[in-house]
């Protein structure tokens, strides 16, 4: 039978767990999402367009299946059951998720990277729908639910629940995107280390699980009412009904109705007509709304692969390309209660009447300027940024490895270069016009570079004496993947040399030679010298600087000439970077990368038009409180009753009263 509902400080103890449920799923979706981009761009490899159009197709269709829970809830399961069954949809979607990300699931030669990465997009496509279908499904049902289980006269705990389940959303967003990132950084792996994903989505998955747990066990104490039937498809057959019925009277001859929706009273009542008035009026000023909302959601792509272009480092603070979003998080849980307590009473103190409607407007202008700052940080992002050789271009950078001040003349330029320097940039020349390159040195002859450049890529030109030199073609003609670094080591001794640097080794490095690139994540790397050359009393362990995000760094290991001291032999390393301080992990080639910023700008001129037409829709609207017009409703109903049956028609003022 019916259980009495146990109160705790004059609310339904239900909702206490209802409240813990929706923290947990929560931190379960919003942990998964900050993750997404990243693990799309450097798990799975897509590039940024891509994975920015699947994150928003995926949050697109979380947004979409409240309609479908809806109509289950309403029409066939009943809320509880529906939670319940679509929270287990939900919980095996995150696992499938968390599965998807395992690299050693496909990596049969363990060599690091999935063998057939087709699996692990199959896993992770056929998880997000199930946890698109989940999330959205009981999203409409569980705030319901929680409000089913006030009686009447308990408005103020009603709308107190609602606060508290507001806090408890943003608490789990923000504590899920503050952490899944720095889970994402730990190293795991059963044959090769690389970053955590498993675990990352792992955690979620287990909240989940938590969630649906939490919710069950307080089965006993929900007020759980029947299904009402679905009012979805009622609304929608009644409009239909009203333009079916408005388009068969459409000549002159039948006289016009003031409402278009006054065309479906031959078959529905009144009441149910005038609740979809209010509601077509309502959704009519939804209509510029998704604008808001392509911007809002970029925090979770655009931006923070935009994050991933700039160095996390705020004071002592190392800040995650996806923490970015969790500021959101932060800003939501300071400034709400901000808002309401200080903010909004004082704008009403000083008379101003300012309707949710105008505050809307207010959000879209500020968002609209949020993308204009965005774009002012993309425009110095880029100024940092490399330029690749396009087309039929090559690049060549000299460096001058030698113990004397050389020159290099190109076409339409000559360097000249002390020992042990570089050229600043690297120059560009069209391949075909490249004809000739001399090396001079005061008092001898100028010797010719012969090589062959490949034309789109990078060089670096090596002297080391007036008729010694070597081309080097550069094995970077784009960004390091994944916001490592890319190090390799030039040798200027007379024999090849090893160098190990954390963990990895450059084998036999040749005399006057450089080494391949081999990359890195962030953070300080020792690396040590072997060479036979060097003294045993001499210093062959060093530290490079500190790398940050997409860079590409040459160590240039020399011989320290003698002091007045015996010659101690040092190995002192010329930093040269030479690929631009932090380069652009994100945007693929430089065709959309060059654009990013008017991207931005664009979005934030769209908003702002679309601020201004709701402007507009905003000052033509009209107020109506619902409540008032169904006491109407249900005073004309008694009106009707008793006008029928009683012989006393002054009864209607009693009536009145007692309303």
């Amino acid at each position: 039978g019916m259980s009495v509902p146990q109160s705790c400080f004059g609310y339904p103890l239900s909702i206490f767990f209802i409240v813990v449920n929706e923290f947990c799923e929560r931190f379960s979706y919003y942990g998964m999402r900050a993750l997404l981009i990243l693990y799309f761009r450097l798990f799975i490899g897509w590039n940024d367009n891509l994975s920015t159009a699947i994150y928003h197709t995926f949050v697109a269709l979380c947004y979409l299946t409240p309609i479908l829970g809806a109509l289950i809830a309403d029409s066939w399961l009943g809320k509880f059951k529906t939670i319940v069954s679509l929270s287990i949809v939900y919980t095996i979607g995150q696992v499938v998720m968390a599965v998807s990300s395992i690299n050693d699931l496909t990596d049969f030669d363990h060599n690091g990277t999935p063998n057939s990465m087709s699996v692990h997009v199959a896993l992770s496509m056929i998880g997000l729908a199930l946890i698109a279908l989940g999330t959205g499904g009981i999203k409409p049902c569980v705030s319901a639910f929680g409000g089913d289980q006030f009686e009447e006269g308990q408005e103020k705990q009603r709308n107190r629940f609602f606060s508290i389940f507001y806090l408890a959303i943003n608490a789990g967003s923000l504590l899920s995107t503050i952490i899944t990132p720095m889970l994402r950084v730990q190293q795991c792996g059963i044959h090769s280390t690389q970053a955590c994903y498993p675990l990352a989505f792992g955690v979620p998955a287990a909240l989940m699980a938590v969630s649906l747990i939490v919710f069950v066990m307080g089965s006993r104490m929900y007020k759980k009412l029947k299904p009402q039937g679905n009012v979805m498809a009622k609304v929608v057959k009644c409009i239909g009904f009203a333009i079916k019925n408005r388009f068969r009277h459409r000549s002159k001859k039948f006289p016009k109705r003031e409402h278009w929706l006054d065309w479906a009273k031959e078959k529905y009542d009144e009441r149910l007509i005038c609740q979809i008035k209010m509601v077509t009026r309502v959704m009519f000023l939804y209509i510029p709304l998704p604008m808001f909302w392509a911007l809002f959601d970029q925090q979770g792509s655009r931006w923070t692969l935009q994050a991933t272009t700039m160095n996390g480092q705020i004071g002592l603070l190392k800040i995650q390309p996806d923490q970015m979003q969790t500021v959101n998080a932060i800003l939501i849980v300071i400034m709400v209660p901000i808002m309401d307590a200080v903010v909004y009473p004082l704008i009403a103190k000083c008379g101003l009447n300012f309707t949710s409607l105008r505050k809307m407007t207010v959000g879209m202008f500020l968002a609209s300027m949020a993308f204009v700052a965005a774009a002012i940080v993309q425009v110095e992002i880029d100024k940092t940024l490399p330029v690749f050789p396009k087309g039929n271009e090559v690049q060549v950078k000299v460096l001058n490895i030698g113990n004397n001040s050389m020159s290099v003349s190109f076409p339409g330029t000559t360097v000249t270069l002390d020992q042990m320097s570089q050229t600043h940039e690297f120059l560009t020349f069209d391949v075909n016009k490249l004809t000739s390159i001399n090396i001079s040195s005061a008092g001898s002859p100028a010797t010719p570079v012969t090589y062959n450049f490949e034309q789109g890529h990078r060089h670096t030109l090596l002297v080391w004496g007036p008729s010694h030199y070597r081309v080097v073609k550069d094995g970077l003609n784009q960004k390091p993947e994944k916001g490592e670094n890319g190090v390799r080591f030039v040798n200027t001794f007379d024999e090849s040399f090893n160098v190990t640097m954390d963990g990895k080794v450059y084998i036999d490095v040749t005399s006057h030679n450089a080494s391949a690139y081999q990359f890195f994540p962030s953070g300080a790397k020792s690396f040590i010298v072997h060479s036979p050359e060097i003294s045993p009393q001499c210093k062959n362990n060093f530290t490079s600087s500190s790398l940050e995000f997409g860079s590409a760094f040459t160590y240039v290991i020399t011989r320290k000439a003698p002091s007045n001291m015996k010659s101690v032999l040092q190995a002192g390393w010329l930093l040269t970077v030479a690929v631009g301080n932090i380069i652009v992990l994100i945007v693929a080639g430089a065709g959309q990368f060059s654009e990013q910023w008017a991207e931005y700008v664009l979005f934030a001129g769209l908003l702002l038009a679309v601020c201004i037409i709701f402007a507009i829709m905003a000052r033509f609207y009209t107020y109506i409180n619902p409540a008032e017009v169904e006491a109407q409703f249900d005073m004309d109903e008694k009106k009707k009753y008793l006008g029928k049956d009683s012989l006393y028609p002054k009864l209607d003022t009693d009536v009145q009263t007692q309303m």
